[in-house]
Order: structure tokens, then sequence, then C-alpha cells
């Protein structure tokens, strides 16, 4: 069925494409929103309703390093909120120095995507929320431990109380992970892309302007379109010319269909200017090489320097603005019976 998916998503695309090829040279607000949306102020989850007080807790779960095993390392630690969600490494590193396989994407927005992690093993940010946690080269807890340390904080019994009054006994791993990821919820962030979007001209440079002209006609929005400018279909790494150094089989590793190999997730290009170094596994750190790489092996295309230039300048328009603004918060001080950190 994930085949299907797939090239369902490239035929689509490519209508979008030859639906919009016509007029192309348009690209004013009213041109543009049908392909790229609206963004909302929260990425709200019937499943999992964000409120105040989960939003609340959420944020202090997020900057709590004792959901680890060794109490050193937060959600904050891989997406950290002040570099634009990301930790600035190739790969990260976790519990005992062990580095990931994958460079970790950005958490802002990241709610707004149809799936969870490059490969897309999770379907949404409660379900990703949990991964980290429990994974032993991340975070490298369980479940109990989570939740025991949790229990053996005075203030966050009273803040779980609020934020599921309707559990009798809130403190629960799932729990965890529906705060953190209705904390997550609200981590969107507008650009200058969007006002121009809801109708102020002035909001792009006639360079940006030119950029995302450019950035139509060369094709980037056959998957980069949607709110999120990305994360709305898997599209194989490689579409056209073989990425050589590619070793990483992305999708293939959840699905182990031989059609997913070298199949990611697209990721979004809000605030891409800021979350470098790029693609799975970080290995470019300039991102004119990483438009440059990508149009040759997605679309076929050698980019000339100037059509490179124009790109990267509509890129910076995705940038946070103003800049996401959250408050630190002064996490509640552990007890005689909180657990220790573990090695």
């Amino acid at each position: 069925m994930q085949k299907y998916k797939i090239v369902f998503s490239s035929i689509a695309c490519f209508s979008l494409l030859t639906t919009f090829s016509g007029f192309s040279q348009d690209i004013s607000p009213d041109k543009v929103k049908p392909i790229f949306g609206i963004l909302p102020k929260v990425a709200d989850n019937p499943a999992n309703p964000v409120t105040p007080e989960k939003v609340n807790l959420g944020r202090y779960l997020f900057f709590d390093p004792r959901l680890s095993k060794s109490g050193k390392i937060s959600c904050n630690s891989c997406h950290s909120l002040a570099n634009s969600g990301v930790d600035g490494l190739p790969t990260s590193i976790g519990h005992k120095w062990q580095i990931g396989p994958r460079n970790a994407p950005t958490v802002l927005n990241a709610a707004l995507e149809f799936t969870q992690f490059w490969d897309g093993r999770a379907k949404d940010v409660e379900e990703q929320a949990m991964g980290p946690m429990l994974n032993p080269k991340e975070m490298a807890s369980t479940k109990e431990l989570v939740v025991q340390r949790l229990k053996s904080i005075p203030q966050y019994e009273e803040m779980f109380h609020k934020a599921f009054p309707e559990d009798t006994d809130p403190i629960s791993f799932e729990n965890v992970a529906k705060a953190i990821a209705a904390f997550e919820r609200t981590l969107l962030t507008p650009s200058r892309f969007d006002r121009y979007m809801d109708g102020d001209l002035s909001a792009l440079s006639p360079e940006e302007k030119e950029g995302l002209k450019t950035f139509i006609q060369t094709g980037c929005i056959t998957c980069h379109n949607g709110t999120d400018i990305g994360g709305g279909m898997f599209q194989k790494f490689g579409l056209v010319h073989k990425v050589e150094w590619l070793q990483d089989l992305g999708r293939f590793e959840v699905t182990k269909n031989p059609a997913d190999k070298y199949v990611f997730k697209v990721p979004s290009l809000r605030n891409i200017t800021k979350t470098a170094p790029y693609f799975n596994n970080g290995r470019v750190w300039s991102l004119e090489e990483a438009v440059k790489t990508m149009g040759y092996v997605q679309l076929g295309k050698n980019l000339s320097e100037d059509e490179v230039k124009k790109i990267v300048s509509f890129l910076g328009s995705l940038a946070a603005e103003p800049p996401l603004q959250i408050t630190l918060p002064n996490l509640p001080p552990s007890t005689a019976k909180t657990p220790k950190p573990m090695p």
C-alpha cells in the first residue's frame, strides 16, 4: 500500500506543477496561496486537544532532562528551541555519547507534517514523542523510570492533574507524550512569506520574489508544497540521478518493501536557512550546495549559480518572523524519592 502512496503523491504533484506552469510568471498571493495554504495558529489534534494546562506541562517536560536515564538529556538537547529546533550537528549525540544515524529534524512546525521521523515510522507528534525517550541511543529511559521520577515530584503531580483532569491517575507515559506533543503543536513559526500570502506585497524583496518564481518554475513545488512547504509525502532521494554517497535505506527499514529503498519523508523548508547541516545524514553544510544537489538528483537539472542564488534568497523568507519566543521553565526540584541519574 505504501508503494501506491508514493506513486500517487508523485502524480498529484506532477499535476500541481502542470496546472501552475500556465501562469508561473504570476506569483501574486492569490496564485501561490492555493499551493502553500495558510499557516494555522495551532496544529490541533482532536484526539489530543491543545489546552493551556497541557501546553504548559509539555513545555516543562520538553526541557526536563530527568526524562532521560542519565538525567542529562532533554528533548531540547537535540531540538534546541534557541537554535531553530535543531542541534546543529550532522547527527545527534545521545546516551553515553552514542552518535545517532540521522540528522535531527527541526521540531518547529513538525506537527503540521503528515508523519514523523525521516522514515515516517510515527504517525504524529504524540507517537513521535515516545520514541526518543525509549531509544537506547538517545535518552535511553524506560516507561517505568519516566513515570516513577515524575510521580516523585509534587509539582508535577499537580500539573498532570490540571492537564488531564478526567484521569484518576494522570501521570502515565502516554500522557507525558501527549503533553509534549500539545506543546509542540504550538511551535508554529509565521514568516514573511506568510505575510506575503496574506496580501502584504512588501513582505518579500524583489530578489525574494524572483526566487519564488524560480522555485516554482524549477519544479521545487512538486514536493515542497503545502502549509509546511514540505512534510506532506514520501519521496525517493535520488529520483532522477543516484545519490552516490547515500547508504541509509530510509523507509525500507520500516516497511521492508523494496519499493521503499532510499525513500524518505520530504522535509519542511520552513526555517531552512537556520537549520544546517542538511539531508538525512547532515552531510551538507551549505544551503547553496543542498539546493544544487536537489536540483540534479531529484529534478535532473543542473541549476546555474544564478538560479541557486535566487532560490536561496526566497528560502530566506521562510525563516520565523518574529523569532520564536519561549520562556524557559523553572523546573520543579527532585525529592528524596526521585530515582537518581543512571549511567
